[in-house]
């Protein structure tokens, strides 16, 4: 038995095959998230192969990736943050990498940070934006 499945079977509480959206909701809760009965309803609309209003695996394991994906991307933004210069500005320089790098105990010269950044920079503007950044973390 998969992880996924032995996952699955712990949310389906009625043991039926399928999660509602109260099992879904119940569930998050108890494992210290956030979903009200609205959200949980849409998104088992939103993964019902069949239209029974319910989760099976397969959309269970749809929803698990999806969430782990979201996750992920809200790490690479996060990350992305500490190495801007200024906060919201969208892009790292070679200082705030040189400078991230010497908070992390890793110094670096500015010409090595120019040179990092370029092996990265696919739009040739001498920075990493946010997507250059999620590609090259990939």
């Amino acid at each position: 038995m998969s992880l996924y499945e032995r996952v699955f079977n712990r949310f389906d509480e009625n043991g039926d095959g399928k999660i509602s959206p109260a099992e879904l909701q119940r569930c998050v809760k108890a494992v210290g998230g956030e979903l009200s009965l609205v959200e949980a309803e849409v998104a088992v609309e939103g993964l019902d192969t069949n239209g029974d209003g319910l989760l099976g695996l397969e959309g269970f394991i749809r929803l698990v990736d999806e969430v782990g994906e979201e996750d992920k991307m809200k790490d690479l933004k996060e990350a992305f943050k500490m190495y801007e210069m200024e906060a919201g500005c969208g892009f790292i320089t070679p200082k705030s990498l040189k400078k991230m790098l010497g908070r992390l105990g890793e110094s670096r010269s500015l010409q090595d940070c120019k040179l990092m950044i370029a092996r990265f920079d696919l739009n040739g503007d001498g920075v990493i934006n946010f997507d250059e950044f999620r590609l090259m973390m990939l």
